[in-house]
């Protein structure tokens, strides 16, 4: 099974009397990166959780279909999703071949250690860093070990929170040729970043969340430039 769309119809959420959603549709497509954007605090963390089944909607819902055929929770359609959140899902007392030696065996990866190693070269974690503990690991190694985590099973739905936190230009370019590969796979991939000059080119979505509702929608054949980006954020979110 892999998931090729996902629909996102009347979304809301609440926390008491704090709405952090509201009526959000949105449609996602296999081979394509959507940007999420928009100001702290306006919900989009809570989409993503919501989307990764982590967080439970107050209203509307989510499918996610394959082959145009609504695909039931359970755990088949969890393993079809992989998260990058501001929980890195490590343990800090193992090394990054344990980490993903040990989420690789819960996942039944097949020859996980190739698996293990080539992921740790995409994401571009130094080898002499494979061997000692993530404990040891600076914010932008733990940010790469996650990313390899997260891709480890070969999922079909990417959902990712700021993952090019901490990285230098190098590993922001090796996360983003990373991303563009599992678009061409076919992966649903949702990103939500800053970090505008890191999606761009690859990003041919656009969507921007204001204050928990859906402010603008877009997406086209071409990435988005930099510019793009940065002009749909300021004129949406602001």
């Amino acid at each position: 099974m892999s998931i090729d769309s996902v629909e996102v119809r009347g979304l809301g959420k609440r926390y008491g009397l704090h709405r952090a959603l509201h009526a959000v549709d949105l449609d996602l497509q296999a081979g394509g990166v959507c940007a999420l954007l928009g100001p702290n605090g306006a919900g989009k963390s809570t989409l993503l959780g919501i989307l990764s089944s982590i967080v439970r909607p107050s209203a509307g819902g989510v499918r996610y279909l394959a082959d145009g055929q609504p695909v039931e929770a359970g755990e088949s359609l969890r393993r079809e999703i992989g998260v990058v959140a501001h929980d890195s899902f490590l343990y800090s007392g193992l090394t990054a071949l344990e980490n993903l030696d040990f989420w690789g065996q819960l996942y039944q990866v097949e020859n996980l250690a190739d698996r293990s190693k080539e992921l740790l070269r995409t994401v571009g974690l130094d080898e002499k860093a494979w061997e000692r503990t993530a404990g040891t690991y600076s914010r932008g190694m733990v940010q790469r070990l996650s990313v390899a985590r997260t891709m480890l099973h070969d999922p079909s739905v990417l959902l990712l929170d700021e993952p090019f936190t901490g990285l230098d230009r190098g590993g922001a370019q090796a996360l983003a040729e990373a991303l563009s590969g599992a678009v061409k796979r076919g992966a649903v991939v949702l990103v939500i970043t800053h970090d505008l000059e890191s999606i761009a080119g690859i990003t041919t979505h656009v969507a921007v969340l204001r204050r928990g509702k859906l402010e603008f929608e877009e997406r086209r054949a071409a990435g988005y430039s930099f510019d793009e980006l940065k002009d749909t954020y300021h004129t949406h979110s602001e």
